[in-house]
């Protein structure tokens, strides 16, 4: 019964591409035209391999202009501190000064004051944040979704 069934198929698919030539030599030579391709482009923008850059000691970090920076954050979360306050004392021996606001419209006050050494991050979720300048919004650059 199936091996009578499928020898049926197979005899009636190739009468079927005996008859339909042009058709079945198309099936066959567009996808070997496009490897061809391919492999053409490939072959005309080589893979380029850059040398190892050295390491090299870029000196201490200038400390001094940002004295009297402000880092204003929002909203309060624990996760929040936990990640302001590694940024404010991880490279700087005094720490940076940070601010918690409780909304964003609040951080944007604080930011029409203090215009020119203020910054402030909105964490949108634990991981994502964006940063708020007195006159233009930054992206973070693991912004994922399209804009």
């Amino acid at each position: 019964g199936v091996w009578r069934q499928t020898r049926a198929l197979l005899f009636k698919n190739c009468l079927i591409k005996g008859r339909t030539k042009k058709s079945s030599v198309q099936e066959v030579l567009f996808p070997l035209f496009f490897l061809f391709w391919l492999i053409l482009m490939s072959m005309m923008h080589p893979h380029r391999k850059y040398e190892a850059v050295a390491n090299t000691n870029l000196g201490s970090l200038d400390t001094s202009i940002l004295m009297n920076f402000v880092i204003g954050y929002t909203p309060p979360t624990r996760w929040a501190r936990e990640i302001m306050k590694k940024v404010a004392f991880d490279n700087f021996e005094d720490g940076l000064l940070t601010e918690e606001y409780l909304s964003e419209e609040e951080l944007q006050e604080a930011s029409a004051f203090k215009s020119s050494s203020f910054v402030g991050v909105v964490f949108t979720d634990a991981m994502s944040y964006q940063l708020r300048f007195s006159d233009s919004v930054a992206m973070s650059s693991i912004y994922m979704e399209s804009r």
